[in-house]
């Protein structure tokens, strides 16, 4: 999520490719550019050939103001979330609201960590999820 959320920053979105550079290989330089491996992965030289102009990687400090700006996310489940760490793990990434369709042995601990997080947890009791 936080790779997908960085892809449109303004920096992502705004960058100077050079004509001949096809859509993989863009797809492909703007995750070096969002994930930070510039550098272990790709050399300076080769990140170079992809722009018209020079590109420095989004700083560890650009990062953290832009994933700080990742809020009020919906996440939703067609099956009810077993354990709490499920929760534990969207708050990481902005989500405010939650939908799924309740169900759980474990639902007072889903709903406890909702709380505990400020978020909107609605049980649906629609339950889509099959074998």
């Amino acid at each position: 999520m936080n790779l997908r959320w960085m892809r449109q920053n303004k920096r992502v979105l705004n960058l100077p490719w050079k004509p001949s550079v096809r859509r993989a290989d863009k797809s492909n330089a703007i995750d070096v550019m969002v994930s930070g491996v510039l550098g272990s992965e790709i050399s300076q030289e080769h990140w170079s050939n992809y722009f018209t102009e020079s590109v420095n990687p989004i700083s560890t400090e650009e990062r953290k103001e832009w994933l700080s700006k990742l809020n009020n996310v919906v996440v939703s489940s067609d099956a009810f979330f077993p354990f709490r760490d499920s929760i534990d793990c969207a708050k990481q990434f902005g989500v405010k609201y939650v939908a799924s369709p309740g169900g759980s042995a474990r639902d007072e601990d889903i709903v406890e960590a909702c709380d505990e997080y400020g978020m909107t947890l609605i049980h649906t009791g629609l339950r889509l999820f099959h074998h």
